[in-house]
């Protein structure tokens, strides 16, 4: 029996190589809808695949809304033909005017971002202003990650309401990410989420006895299935597209499905019981310990020992049967980092090898 993820044409590859499934990019994006009343609701992070064609599938599906991290994934967003891109990100600095420029060579899309300080606004406000344009803003609140944003009290309604005094700026929403949620108990990781949350309801309803009717964003992967249950939150999953082993391994309860592996080849035996394989530094997402890199899906007992730039060593154990030249095909742990090490992936249809999509979104600067 043939595994889901077997090449019948391997030998075609050079490896490293990054392969995707596009049937079970769609079957993911499938399992996606069906968590949503209204597919209005969802505003799919695209910093996972950085891909137009994967962006044109999501497009096709009826996704109408899109969020992002850089410059360049929304850039790439708009010429796939997105017609609403959040820039989940603060603009500061050079980014304010290379924001300012990608709306002008846009026009059809409609482009926002996140404020969390009245002096940033100010100075996006002046460069709105003096080239005509406003800039819908998000207040990006702090609930609990502590990597970006502030808390959702008092002092964040006064800001929103700050904001709308300003020109070249609208304030429409608030942006609540809440990435460090990951409690494998989906009793416990409810609990946590909706506790976040709370506070983050508290404030949309303080603005709008202010006369403001705020969106509201939030949540990544781990919280999508419950923000999913909130009728007035657009919803943000990433991963969900290619999916990896970190998140199938903590988040049992979502059905998605890998659809991105990078395949390598055995190099070197320098030992009886060791393999070096082609997937280093390079290939793979190399943040977690040696043991969070990945999983070989046709050798799942090969333990890794160490890894360099281009190359990673296992052990095999003794009387191994691997040789020189086999084909290994493993599911990265953390898949978003890892697709952006290539320029490209290769696509796989019915077991062979088939087309190829552009990483293009991986490039800090395309056009703007």
């Amino acid at each position: 029996m043939t595994n889901w993820y077997t090449i019948t044409d391997v030998d075609a590859l050079d490896t490293p190589a990054l392969v995707i499934y596009p049937d079970r990019v769609r079957q993911n994006i499938d399992r996606l809808l069906a968590y949503v009343d209204d597919v209005a609701r969802l505003r799919p992070h695209v910093k996972t695949h950085k891909s137009p064609d994967v962006s044109r599938l999501l497009l096709d599906a009826g996704i109408r809304k899109f969020k992002c991290a850089t410059i360049a994934e929304a850039e790439m967003l708009a010429d796939a033909g997105a017609p609403d891109v959040l820039l989940a990100y603060q603009p500061v600095g050079a980014k304010q005017q290379r924001l300012i420029d990608l709306i002008r060579a846009y026009p059809n899309t409609r482009f926002a971002c996140l404020i969390d300080n009245l002096t940033t606004a100010e100075q996006l406000s002046e460069r709105a202003t003096a080239a005509g344009l406003t800039i819908p803003v998000y207040i990006d609140l702090n609930v609990g990650m502590n990597r970006t944003g502030i808390l959702p009290d008092d002092k964040a309604a006064t800001l929103y309401e700050q904001l709308a005094t300003l020109p070249g700026i609208q304030p429409v929403g608030l942006h609540a990410y809440d990435g460090h949620l990951r409690d494998t108990d989906m009793r416990v990781r409810t609990a946590r989420c909706d506790a976040a949350f709370a506070p983050v309801a508290q404030l949309r309803d303080q603005l709008r006895t202010h006369g403001f009717d705020p969106i509201i964003v939030a949540g990544g992967s781990p919280t999508f299935p419950i923000h999913a249950q909130r009728p007035d939150v657009e919803c943000s999953p990433g991963t969900f597209i290619y999916w990896d082993e970190g998140y199938g391994t903590i988040l049992p309860e979502q059905p998605f499905e890998p659809a991105a592996l990078v395949v390598g080849r055995v190099i070197s035996l320098p030992t009886p019981t060791t393999l070096c394989i082609d997937i280093g530094h390079k290939s793979v997402a190399a943040e977690g310990e040696l043991a969070q890199r990945l999983t070989f899906l046709n050798a799942p007992d090969l333990r890794v020992t160490g890894q360099s730039e281009e190359h990673l060593t296992v052990d095999a154990g003794n009387n191994h049967p691997y040789r020189v030249g086999d084909v290994l095909y493993g599911l990265p742990h953390h898949i978003c980092p890892t697709v952006a090490l290539f320029d490209r992936a290769r696509t796989i249809e019915d077991g062979h090898l088939f087309g190829i999509w552009k990483t293009t979104a991986r490039d800090r600067v395309l056009s703007v």
